[in-house]
């Protein structure tokens, strides 16, 4: 395995490490409800599922309702 023959100085380190960050996620204001939310991404606004402005599953909070936690996969015999 390699090891290093000099001790990396901090300036070199940090020069290195100029590039990691973090980038902010890009967020839009959809037109048609002024609901915030991620781009290329189908977001709930009221219990209907929107995708690009548009309305595609009405009620989609009734139809995706998640699984009781003590119920999922639980055979009782």
């Amino acid at each position: 395995m390699a090891h290093p023959k000099r001790r990396t100085s901090t300036a070199t380190r940090d020069k290195r490490r100029s590039h990691h960050k973090l980038t902010p996620k890009a967020v839009t204001t959809c037109p048609s409800t002024g609901e915030l939310h991620l781009r290329h991404k189908a977001y709930v606004v009221d219990g209907d599922l929107y995708h690009n402005g548009q309305l595609a599953v009405k009620n989609y909070a009734s139809t995706a309702a998640p699984a009781v936690a003590g119920d999922a996969g639980a055979d009782d015999e």
